[in-house]
């Protein structure tokens, strides 16, 4: 029964195509193996195009670009919520240009507080809280500055320097007031030196005593007399 449907088949083969069952089977085979591998290779290259649109639209990051000496106020629009503008941070108020790891430093990261800002005492003492986000060292341990200069590390061998926070205006002049103490202190010794206290008390002192000596003479005088 099998064989009488197999040459049945060949028959029909034979009769429909014009090809022998050989051929034809050999036909076959090829269209499936031509399929496989242009599904294969058209459906691997559009896999790959895939992540490659992705990762251009999420990983856009232009060179950074040298701002220079900035105030603190114009640190804090670079916290990485304008996305036209690069993410950066400062340590011991030099700014550091951290776009490459926005998934830490950016809206949403686990350090997302420190962006736009000098986080040096936050960074020393490891603290998120908001009084120890700013760049005063004032009091830290040995501890904690090793901390920090461990991150300073870090960041100037992984992240591009772009600038440096800008001094207040206010720090130079409390070494101006200072400067005129010294010769004010100096002056007031010499003008004291050079005062005529000494010499009138002096002659305060020695003129009653001249007077003395005349009345005792006078005196002696006139007991000399009464005597005679």
């Amino acid at each position: 029964m099998a064989v009488e449907l197999l040459e049945t088949l060949k028959e029909a083969i034979t009769a429909y195509t014009g090809l022998s069952p050989n051929t034809f089977f050999t036909v076959i085979a090829a269209g499936i193996a031509v399929y496989y591998i242009v599904s294969v290779l058209f459906g691997g290259s559009s896999d790959h195009h895939r992540p490659r649109s992705f990762e251009e639209d999420v990983q856009p990051l232009p060179p950074p670009v040298q701002l220079g000496e900035i105030s603190e106020e114009e640190l804090k629009a670079y916290d990485g919520n304008d996305p036209q503008k690069p993410l950066l941070m400062a340590i011991k108020s030099q700014i550091y240009d951290v776009s490459q790891s926005r998934m830490f430093y950016g809206p949403g990261g686990p350090y997302a507080l420190f962006a736009g800002k000098d986080a040096s005492r936050a960074l020393a003492k490891m603290s998120f809280e908001e009084k120890d986000l700013n760049g005063d060292l004032t009091g830290l341990g040995a501890f904690e500055l090793d901390a920090l200069q461990d991150w300073e590390y870090k960041f100037m061998s992984k992240y591009v320097k772009v600038g440096t926070i800008k001094k207040p205006e206010g720090a130079p002049e409390a070494s101006t007031v200072a400067e005129p103490t010294e010769p004010s202190a100096a002056e007031a010794t010499e003008s004291t030196a050079a005062e005529p206290t000494e010499p009138s008390a002096a002659a305060h002192v020695a003129e009653p005593t001249e007077d003395k000596e005349e009345k005792l003479e006078s005196a002696t005088t006139e007991e000399v007399k009464k005597d005679e």
